[in-house]
């Protein structure tokens, strides 16, 4: 039996590692894990920047899968080669799936007052964390955050914001947490619930993602 190639993106700026809990058969699946390159420029398109990450998929009509922005960057991917499916976890599908919060920061502008210089040194600002559960928050972003460029972190923020998709693909299947506060999912259709999973849980929640990927892929 031929196997599933799955490969995986991870959200913004995080490394592959996130997908170390993600637990498939090995007889059936074989896992590639694609990583973030730093973009050209600031104007590089996210149609050129999804070129470039496809040039790392080496086998025909894979399956992809990408949490948050990497979500977004696959369906990307999926307009330029053939794909078999698109897993998305926590992610969104078209613009319409964006929270009034977020489209906010598109229209005002505000993301342009991210202090992005912060990602290159976060391990510096730790300390400055109040109280043991946002320390350990800090410290999980600092283990798992693996893009710490500012002008990636310029990038990826504006193009989050300014994505335009109207439609989602025909071949997806969407994962999403009901306590995911950077995309609630009261703003998400067609997808299948994981209760209490957060914008994270693809670390905290992979037994039960890694079952609902089993069973939904013949």
């Amino acid at each position: 039996m031929e196997k599933i190639h799955l490969y995986c993106m991870p959200g913004l700026g995080a490394s592959s590692k996130i997908f170390e809990r993600i637990s498939l058969p090995k007889d059936k699946f074989e896992l590639h894990f694609l990583e973030w390159k730093i973009p050209t420029s600031l104007d590089e398109t996210i149609e050129e920047y999804a070129l470039r990450i496809s040039d790392d998929i080496t086998h025909k009509n894979p399956v992809l899968l990408g949490v948050s922005f990497g979500g977004i960057l696959v369906q990307e991917i999926a307009k330029i080669i053939s794909v078999q499916k698109i897993i998305l976890v926590s992610s969104i599908k078209s613009h319409h799936e964006f929270p009034y919060r977020l489209k906010l920061f598109q229209i005002t502008k505000a993301y342009k007052l991210f202090p992005a210089k912060i990602v290159e040194n976060l391990e510096d600002y730790t300390k400055y964390f109040l109280g043991d559960f946002l320390k350990k928050r800090a410290e999980l972003y600092e283990m798992y955050l693996s893009v710490k460029d500012a002008r990636y972190m310029k990038w990826a923020i504006y193009n989050v914001l300014h994505w335009q998709q109207e439609n989602a693909p025909n071949n997806i299947l969407h994962i999403h947490g009901n306590d995911d506060h950077v995309f609630p999912s009261k703003h998400i259709n067609n997808f299948i619930l994981v209760n209490k999973g957060t914008h994270i849980m693809v670390l905290i929640k992979a037994k039960e993602i890694s079952e609902i990927i089993y069973k939904s892929i013949p």
